[in-house]
Parts: C-alpha cells; sequence; structure tokens
C-alpha cells in the first residue's frame, strides 16, 4: 500500500501541497480531483521524487520509507510514474521503449513475462513493436508509457493526466485499459481532468482544493454528490447564485472552506445591466461627436451659412464633401519643386564612386578526370 500522510510541498514561501493525506491499496483504482494549479501533479511528484520543491511528511510503500529517496530507488521499490504529456522516447521503437522499463533490478529477472503482459494488455504494441515511437498516434504513445511504466512490474502505477490530449474514443479505450491493469493486482493512482470517465473506473476518490485534501469517498458517492457534480461533473447547477453547496461528512472547518457556487443560468439584458436604454446611449455619443467635429472644423466661407447637420450619416457626407473643395482648391506642386523628385545627375564617373561595391563569391571550377577502360589514361568529362 502506498501511504502519504501529512505531506506538505514548498516552492519557496508558496505551498503548492499541505498536509495531503492519501493512500491507494493494491489492485485499486484511485482518481485525485481539483482543478488547474490545486496540487493534484506536485503529489505525485512527491511521492515519486522528482519534484523540484521542499518535501515534508511521510511517503511509505509497503511500509519502506521513501521520504528524500532519490526517483530511482523509488522506481526500485516499487513505484512507477507515467507523466504528463508521456514522456516516451520517439526516436526508439516501442520495444526499445519497452525494454529501457525493465531497467529496475526488480523488473530484470521477469522482464520476458512482464513483456508478454504488457503485449497481452496492448495487443497494438505487440503488432508494432518495431514501429519508431515517434510516428505514433497519441493514444498509441500514451500505451507505450504505461506499458513502460508496467516494466518496471510496479506495485503501485501513478499516471498524471493520462487522457489528455487524447479523443473521446481513446478516452474511453484507454480507461478500459486501466481496468484491466487493476485487474492484475497493481493499484493505480491517477490526478484526472475527465472526472466522469475517471470516477465510472475507479474504487475511491479525493478532492484537493487550494493545496488541501478536502474531500474523500467511494467513486459511487462522489458521483452522486452535488458539489462535485456542480464543480466537475457540470450538474446540478442551481438557479440560486447565492447558493452554496458544502461538502458532506467532513470536520465543519473544512466544510466552511470549500463550498461551491454553482453557475447561474438566468441571463440579463444589456440594458438592465448599464443601468441606460442602449438607444440613449447610441444618441448621445453621436450628438457628442457632431459637437466634436463642429469644434474642430470651423465654418469655411464657402459652408459659413450650412446649419451642422443632426443626422449622423448627414455630418459624414458634409465631412466627404467639405474635404473634396478643399482638395480641389489646393494648388498643385510644379514636378520641379516636388519633394520626391530626385536631381539629374551631373557626373556620371562620380555617381558611380558613390554606389557601393558588392562582392559576388564565385566558387572554383571543379574538373572531374575519368580512367580509361583501358587503363591507358584519363580523361577529362
Amino acid at each position: 500500500m502506498l501511504e502519504l500522510n501529512n505531506v506538505t510541498v514548498r516552492y519557496g514561501q508558496h505551498r503548492a501541497l499541505e498536509d495531503a493525506s492519501v493512500n491507494v491499496a493494491k489492485g485499486e483504482i484511485v482518481v485525485i480531483l481539483g482543478a488547474n494549479g490545486a496540487g493534484k501533479s506536485t503529489l505525485l511528484k512527491a511521492a515519486s521524487g522528482i519534484c523540484e520543491g521542499m518535501v515534508y511528511g511521510d511517503i511509505r510503500l509497503d511500509g519502506t520509507d521513501l521520504t528524500g529517496l532519490p526517483a530511482n530507488k523509488i522506481v526500485d521499490s516499487g513505484l512507477a510514474l507515467v507523466p504528463e504529456g508521456r514522456g516516451v522516447f520517439p526516436d526508439l521503437t516501442v520495444r526499445e521503449n519497452l525494454t529501457l522499463g525493465a531497467y529496475a533490478a526488480r523488473a530484470r529477472d521477469d522482464e520476458k513475462m512482464t513483456l508478454e503482459r504488457v503485449w497481452g494488455l496492448f495487443p497494438k504494441l505487440r503488432e508494432r513493436g518495431k514501429q519508431i515511437v515517434g510516428t505514433m498516434s497519441g493514444g498509441e504513445q500514451q500505451m507505450v508509457a504505461i506499458g513502460r511504466a508496467m516494466m518496471s512490474n510496479p506495485t503501485i502505477l501513478m499516471l498524471d493526466e493520462p487522457s489528455l490530449g487524447l479523443s473521446p474514443l481513446l478516452s474511453k479505450e484507454l480507461f478500459q485499459n486501466l481496468a484491466r491493469v487493476r485487474d492484475l493486482g497493481i493499484g493505480v493512482l491517477m490526478v484526472e481532468q475527465n472526472a466522469k470517465q475517471s470516477l465510472a473506473i475507479a474504487d475511491r476518490g479525493y478532492l484537493i482544493e487550494n493545496a488541501h485534501v478536502v474531500h474523500q469517498d467511494s467513486a459511487a458517492n462522489l458521483m452522486r454528490d452535488p458539489a462535485v457534480q456542480a464543480a466537475y461533473l457540470g450538474v446540478g447547477s442551481s438557479e440560486d447564485p447565492a447558493e452554496v453547496a458544502p461538502i458532506t461528512g467532513m470536520p465543519n472547518t473544512v466544510a466552511e472552506t470549500f463550498v461551491i457556487r454553482p453557475r447561474s443560468r438566468k441571463t440579463q439584458s444589456a440594458d438592465a445591466i448599464l443601468g441606460r436604454s442602449i438607444s440613449d446611449l447610441v444618441a448621445a455619443a453621436s450628438s457628442q461627436s457632431i459637437a466634436a467635429t463642429a469644434q474642430k472644423r470651423p465654418d469655411s466661407s464657402q459652408t459659413a451659412s450650412a446649419e451642422i447637420p443632426k443626422d449622423r450619416l448627414a455630418a459624414a457626407l458634409a465631412d466627404i464633401e467639405r474635404g473634396a473643395i478643399n482638395a480641389r482648391n489646393r494648388p498643385k506642386l510644379k514636378p520641379s519643386t516636388s519633394r520626391y523628385a530626385q536631381p539629374p545627375i551631373q557626373d556620371p564617373v562620380a555617381e558611380a564612386k558613390r554606389r557601393p561595391v558588392i562582392e559576388v563569391y564565385r566558387a572554383p571550377r571543379v574538373e572531374v578526370y575519368r580512367r580509361q577502360p583501358d587503363g591507358s589514361g584519363f580523361e577529362r568529362k
């Protein structure tokens, strides 16, 4: 059994995880649910020995203390991690990736037997044993990552977002395969955003909120919990935005802290939000625009008697007409006085010296000779 008791992880002054307690037994699937940044992946990294922050607490696997051990020693103890993003070797074949997973001392003697177990669990990998992993689909690469972790002959298998980036069909196949992994007697600890499918195959679940484990229960009870439904399953929203749904079965301090405000389905008109009619706002903006135009463009002699139009379209047409009149009355520049005219070249030799010289590199000529068939000499090709 994997036991994490009061595990705290700090990155400097930031606490990514605080007093988290999770346990996983052999032959069961435990899923960890929570929002992004809640500390789910940090929990798996702390257990597997690859966390970059400071880890405090007690982490044990079958009574063996794993706290502070390097990652390779933790794998030797029977704890394997499938990281987020799979982490496969794309330039190696399927069989080579799986073989690398059996590097641990506990897996070398049973490598052939474990490989056959992986072949049986993922028949597609047997068919594509010589295929380069980088040419495979995302779902097939996830199979390789899980199979490689299983090659270390683990007691507990941890997975970080295994369905990330997979289509719904591939996700369904993946979760079915994880259920088969449990049937082999291997414990599975999984961090997953797809709450519905993960809870469907899980035995128990934990909820992590703001670096704290706030609730734990069986998967069936979590599926029926209104708070979990509203937060992770997208059902059970309340019409009253002020209504809260506390977690039941927890101490009062935690229950008061972890509350979910269901998303309201009521809609409000723009007039109600702004407190003023949209048509009134448009009319006010139009009048302000006309007044600003009158201040910037005083009446000329041609339009001194013209009144400022009240309609926006009429004002725009008046501006266009005024601009056309001004353009016709503007004096034209002579070609010799144009700022774009170039002065005539007085001295061609001086002009040629003034221009920059660009050197062009020419490759040397290569001559190739071929020996005559009778060996008498060479001929140039």
